[in-house]
């Protein structure tokens, strides 16, 4: 028999990572590049995208047996079903899934079965988890309209949402009017406003109003910590039902953290979180992975081979 290999892919909102892996765990080729958003340009060129980046990982045009693939903006099971039927063709079998489980398998034990919950908290909010038996539990992730609160973009808006009105006069006071535009190098918040809505700052800056909030809650500004406790709220929410609704509330089981905001670690959104977990779901064993999540896309590829957990631990060398 031949050398069996698999594609694992992670697409998240910003960048998107590719590895060619053999059934051994040796990783073969890589590729990075930029987020998938078929929502934003079209699966067709979304897709387009990672085509070239499955051609930079594997530029001989390997043989593969399993493609693996984790992308953001695949938020429902119909929208992963059109995704693996747009990537039909690249690997005898084609599994596609949010990435919110790359990040769960990245930080479960392996070769055990999967026992626990991922919370990403990035640009947006998601989180997904998995039970003995093959039992899934997820949420929508659609943004407000699913109910969802919170990730660096969120945050930002929120930032910006009061120091806006602590300049007009309509909000409380707040060091966040003085902080985000003096970031840009704005005299003012009405003067970052204006920026932001003609372009002269771009859209692309927008995640960097997060930090800003962060360092001003670790300041002590009384607004800008009031909106770190509530991300770690709902954190603690979104964990604590997912382990309830998979039955393992009572159980030692995961909650993995991970995404730009949580792997950051700011020590009063982290504090929050952990203390958030320790009082409503003791039971549960937090985990922050910071690694590459196409690491857990890559042990998902390697499952589907069959490969042991040598075959894990050195593709998690790897990393």
């Amino acid at each position: 028999m031949g050398v069996r290999r698999a594609l694992a892919i992670d697409a998240g909102n910003s960048k998107t990572d590719v590895i060619l892996v053999d059934a051994s765990g040796a990783v073969l080729g890589s590729a990075r590049g930029g987020g998938f958003r078929p929502q934003t340009t079209g699966v067709r060129e979304a897709v387009a995208g990672l085509a070239r980046l499955v051609a930079a990982a594997n530029p001989d045009g390997l043989p593969v047996e399993h493609v693996r693939a984790c992308l953001a903006n695949a938020d429902l099971p119909a929208e992963e079903e059109r995704l693996a039927a747009e990537l039909s063709g690249w690997g005898r079998t084609v599994t596609v899934a949010n990435d919110t489980f790359a990040l769960l398998r990245a930080g479960l034990p392996d070769g055990a079965e999967p026992r626990g919950v991922a919370v990403v908290c990035g640009a947006g909010t998601n989180c997904a988890g998995l039970a003995p038996g093959g039992r899934v539990h997820r949420f929508a992730a659609l943004g407000r309209l699913s109910g969802d609160w919170g990730g660096g973009v969120h945050l930002g808006e929120e930032a910006l949402w009061w120091a806006a009105r602590a300049d007009d006069g309509r909000g409380e006071p707040t060091a966040l009017e003085a902080a985000l535009p003096a970031h840009f190098g704005l005299p003012s918040v009405p003067a970052l406003i204006e920026a932001l809505h003609l372009g002269t700052v771009p859209p692309s800056r927008r995640h960097e109003l997060a930090p800003v909030l962060f360092a001003v809650a670790a300041a002590g500004d009384p607004v800008a910590r009031s909106l770190v406790a509530r991300q770690a709220e709902e954190v603690v929410t979104m964990a604590r039902v997912a382990l309830e609704r998979l039955g393992l509330a009572d159980e030692a089981a995961r909650v993995v953290l991970g995404g730009g905001v949580l792997a950051a670690r700011h020590p009063l959104l982290h504090d929050a979180v952990l203390s958030g977990l320790a009082e409503r779901a003791p039971r549960a064993e937090p985990v922050v992975v910071t690694v590459r999540p196409v690491l857990g896309a890559g042990l998902l590829a390697l499952d589907g081979m069959g490969a042991g957990v040598g075959a894990c631990a050195r593709l998690r060398g790897w990393f």
